[in-house]
Formats: structure tokens, C-alpha cells, sequence
């Protein structure tokens, strides 16, 4: 069997000359197949397109030197042959080419080049997991499905830039974006350790959450109500510090901690056996969240000339 490129219409496509064996009887359409063995010259077709069509069961088209053309491209003909005769081949490392071979594949009906192609895409698309992968909050039932669910500390950008009544100052559109940046680059950069969460739906403009074993640990506004000759404007900030270090903050919560017993005990005794629950200043302590806000809201009449006033709370 050889292949070979015939004419300019088929100048890709496999031309296979398959002489009739000795001895058989004039309008036999009986082929050369013979059995496979490693020193034989024939492919053994089996149950393939390439034996429907030499065996007369397919119509074929041929030439007028009898070669049989087939109006496909060669270029994975080759492995198809190599397969049919010994049983297995390398397979490209190429996704798009192995993607090519499984379809020339299913073109000739040889089954088991078929499923090792699937098998070996499969492979890959399992390995291709995603470096970086952030939900997408959608409801606040989703949000605390998803709080509950991890054991990682989450960090939280909600980002809500049409949820503003006033005009923005002109420096606050490229604060947002440097908000989202930052955002981005820690995800990359703790995306083991911490779990990233992004909310487009929230009541805010910007603003981070910083939660530890299922609680709210911190959180940074980064939006303020400013006054500019007699009128309201939104002005949103970018404080990269207080938000860095705040995500360094909750690395303390990624292993569950716990009262030591022994300690508690301890504790417990020297104070007189006072009981076992724990004082109301320690249990509000634990509650308590860490709120910053960037800016808080100015008043015209509270603003000497040419200066801001903050109010902090």
C-alpha cells in the first residue's frame, strides 16, 4: 500500500494503490488484506471505512490508473495507516492537533484510534485547571453559601459604580480601577491561601470585606460624599496600604484556632472557678468588626478656606 498526491484538485488527499492478489477469479472484488503480522507490507483494515470501500461496499472514486482517491487531507493519513497496522501510535502533544487526528479518526471508523484520542484529551482538559478562579456574588443567600463552605479567609471587592445619586470627582473613575487592579493582583498572588469573591450588586460603590472562620473580621469604604462649589459629588479613594495589610491581617484565621483547654482551665482556677462561659467584653470583642472608612461626609459650613475637614468615626 502507498500513498501519494494526485492532480491539483486532490493535492493533499491520500491516493492508495491496492493490488489485487494472485489467483482470484475475474470481477473478484476480494482485495489484498492480509492477516497483520510486523514484517508484512498490507494494513489490515478490519472494520474500518478504508475496508467498506475495498471491499466494494462503499463507492470509491478512481483515477485511470486505478489509484482510489479519497477527498480528505494527508496530513494525519500517515498515523491512521501506522495505527491500522500496529495497533498504537504516539499521539500529538498539540490539543488542535489531536483534535485533528480524533476527527480523521471518526472519518475512517477505527474505533480505537477514536478512544485513545478521547482519552488523551480528557488528560489534558483535566490539567488544565484554572490558576485563579473568583465566584461572582449574585445574591447575599449565594454570599453566605459561600462563606459557609470554605475554610479559607475570603476577601470580598464589591464594586458598584452605577449606585452613586451624584457625579463623581475627577480622579474617582481611575481609583475604582486601581481598586479592581489591586483586587486582581492579590488574587493572584494569595489565590491559595485566601478566597477571592467579587460583588457587582451591592449597596456600596467600593468597598472591601475581610472575613476569618465565617465572620466579617474587617472592612475598608473607600467612598466619601464631598462638597464642590455648593454641590455633592462621590469621590471614591485608594487606600493600597490599609487594604494590603489588611489582607495580611487575615492570614492569622486560615488554621482554626481554639481556646487551649489546659490554659482555660488554668485560667478558670486562678480566678476562683468563676464559671466556665466567658466574660461579655470578650465575647464583643470577637464580634466586633474592624470598619475604616477612607472619608467620611463633609459639610460646606465645617470647611475652612482652601482646607478639608474629615470626620472619622
Amino acid at each position: 500500500m502507498s500513498a501519494e498526491a494526485s492532480g491539483s484538485a486532490a493535492a493533499e488527499a491520500p491516493c492508495l494503490d491496492v493490488p489485487k492478489p494472485s489467483g482470484l477469479e475475474p470481477g473478484s472484488t476480494a482485495y489484498g488484506l492480509k492477516p497483520l503480522t510486523p514484517n508484512s507490507k498490507y494494513v489490515k483494515l478490519n472494520d474500518t471505512l478504508l475496508k467498506a470501500m475495498f471491499s466494494g461496499r462503499a463507492e470509491v472514486l478512481t483515477d485511470a490508473g486505478g489509484w482510489v482517491l479519497i477527498d480528505r487531507s494527508g496530513r494525519h493519513f500517515g498515523t491512521i495507516l501506522n495505527y491500522l497496522r500496529d495497533g498504537s501510535v504516539p499521539l500529538p502533544e498539540s490539543t488542535r492537533e489531536l483534535g485533528e487526528l480524533l476527527g480523521e479518526a471518526r472519518y475512517y471508523l477505527v474505533q480505537g484510534l477514536i478512544e485513545d484520542c478521547q482519552l488523551a484529551l480528557q488528560q489534558k482538559r483535566q490539567n488544565l485547571s484554572p490558576l485563579c478562579l473568583i465566584p461572582m456574588v449574585t445574591s447575599p443567600r449565594e454570599e453566605q453559601q459561600l462563606l459557609a463552605s470554605t475554610s479559607k479567609p475570603v476577601v470580598k471587592l464589591l464594586h458598584n459604580r452605577s449606585n452613586n445619586k451624584y457625579s463623581y470627582t475627577s480622579t474617582s473613575d481611575d481609583n475604582l480601577l486601581k481598586n479592581i487592579e489591586l483586587f486582581d493582583k492579590l488574587a493572584l498572588r494569595f489565590h491559595g491561601r485566601l478566597l477571592f469573591l467579587k460583588d457587582v450588586l451591592g449597596d456600596e460603590i467600593c468597598c472591601w470585606s475581610f472575613y476569618g472562620q465565617g465572620r466579617k473580621i474587617a472592612e475598608v469604604c473607600c467612598t466619601s460624599i464631598v462638597y464642590a462649589t455648593e454641590k455633592k459629588q462621590t469621590k471614591v479613594e485608594f487606600p493600597e496600604a490599609r487594604i494590603f495589610e489588611e489582607t495580611l491581617n487575615i492570614l492569622i484565621y486560615e488554621t482554626p484556632r481554639g481556646p487551649d483547654p489546659a490554659l482555660l482551665e488554668a485560667t478558670e482556677g486562678a480566678a476562683g472557678g468563676g464559671g466556665t462561659g466567658r466574660g461579655e467584653d470578650e465575647e464583643n470583642r470577637e464580634h466586633r468588626v474592624r470598619r475604616i472608612h477612607v472619608r467620611r461626609h463633609i459639610t460646606h459650613d465645617e470647611r475652612p478656606h482652601g482646607q478639608q475637614i474629615v470626620f472619622k468615626d
